[in-house]
C-alpha cells in the first residue's frame, strides 16, 4: 500500500503499479466499447500502403533502387506505414482524454486518491498495447503484399518496438494538447495538422536524396525520419539512417541505436511536459 503524503493524507489504497493497472484496464475497455476509433486509425495507413505500392510502386521503386539496390518498394514502404500507424493511433490518445474532460470523468479521476503519474502511465500503456497490435497487423499485410523482413521474426518484433518508442512522444504531445485546449475539435485539428507534414517532409515515402534541399533540412529535425530510418534499418538489415552518420556499433545497429536514442530523449521530454500539465490540473479548473 502507498504511504501517507507529507500532509498526512493517504493518496491511494493501491500501490503505484495498482493505479497503473486500473487505468490500463479502463482505457482498454473503453477502446473495446468504441472500436470505430481503432478501425479508422488503422484503415488510413492500410489505404496508404495499398495505394502507394500499386500507384507509385514502379516510379518510386526506381528511385529507391538508386540508393538501396535490390530493395522492393513494398519493403521500403512498410516501415514508413508502421510509423504512420503509430502516429495516427497516438492522435486518438488526446482525443480520449478530452472526451473524459467533457463528460466529467477526468474531474472524478483528479479528485480520486490515485497517483496522477500512474493515471498517465496506465493510459499510455493501454494505448501502446493497441499500437503494437496495429503495427503487427501492418507488418503481416506488408509481407502478404511482397515485402521482406530481412531480420526475420526477431526483426519484426523489434520494428514493433521501434513503433511503440516512436509513438510515445506523440501520445504525450496529444495529451498535453488535450489538457491545454480541453476541446475535442481543437485537439483533433491540432494533432492532424502535424500528421501529414511530418510524414511527407521525411524519408517515409522516398529517399531524402531525391527530395528538395529544404525538405532534407526539415527532415533532419523531424522525429518521423528517425523513426522510419530506425525501423527501415531493421527491415532491410543494414544501416539506412540518412540524417546521422554513426559508425560506432557496426552494421545494422549504426542505423538503429542513434535513432532510438533520439526518440527516447524526445519521449522523456514530452512525457515530462504531459505529466507536469496533468499534475497541475485541478478539479476546480476542469469543466
Amino acid at each position: 500500500m502507498s504511504s501517507p503524503t507529507s500532509d498526512g493524507v493517504r493518496r491511494s489504497g493501491n500501490t503505484f503499479l495498482g493505479d497503473c493497472w486500473v487505468n490500463f484496464k479502463r482505457w482498454n475497455l473503453k477502446a473495446v466499447r468504441n472500436p470505430f476509433v481503432l478501425v479508422v486509425s488503422l484503415v488510413q495507413p492500410i489505404i496508404f500502403l495499398v495505394l502507394f505500392t500499386e500507384v507509385f510502386g514502379t516510379v518510386a521503386g526506381a528511385a529507391v533502387n538508386q540508393g538501396l539496390p535490390g530493395i522492393s518498394y513494398e519493403t521500403y514502404l512498410v516501415p514508413a506505414i508502421a510509423i504512420q500507424v503509430a502516429l495516427a493511433a497516438a492522435i486518438t490518445s488526446g482525443v480520449g482524454l478530452v472526451n473524459d474532460i467533457e463528460n466529467g470523468m477526468f474531474e472524478k479521476v483528479l479528485v480520486s486518491p490515485m497517483n496522477r503519474t500512474a493515471v498517465f502511465l496506465g493510459k499510455t500503456a493501454a494505448e501502446v498495447f493497441r499500437i503494437a497490435v496495429q503495427i503487427a497487423i501492418i507488418l503481416g499485410l506488408g509481407v502478404a503484399l511482397g515485402a521482406e523482413v530481412a531480420t526475420g521474426i526477431a526483426g519484426a518484433v523489434a520494428i514493433v518496438g521501434v513503433g511503440v518508442v516512436f509513438s510515445l512522444w506523440f501520445v504525450a504531445f496529444s495529451n498535453a494538447l488535450a489538457v491545454v485546449t480541453r476541446d475535442q475539435e481543437s485537439t483533433i485539428i491540432g494533432a492532424n495538422l502535424l500528421q501529414f507534414p511530418l510524414l511527407f517532409l521525411s524519408s517515409a515515402f522516398l529517399p531524402l536524396s531525391t527530395l528538395p534541399d529544404w525538405i532534407q533540412t526539415f527532415a533532419r529535425l523531424n522525429p518521423v525520419t528517425y523513426g522510419v530510418d530506425t525501423a527501415r534499418s531493421l527491415m532491410v538489415d543494414r544501416d539506412v539512417m540518412t540524417v546521422l552518420d554513426v559508425t560506432t556499433f557496426g552494421g545494422t545497429l549504426d542505423g538503429v541505436v542513434p535513432g532510438l536514442v533520439v526518440l527516447l530523449a524526445l519521449d522523456l521530454l514530452l512525457g515530462g511536459v504531459a505529466v507536469y500539465l496533468l499534475s497541475r490540473a485541478s478539479s476546480s479548473d476542469v469543466r
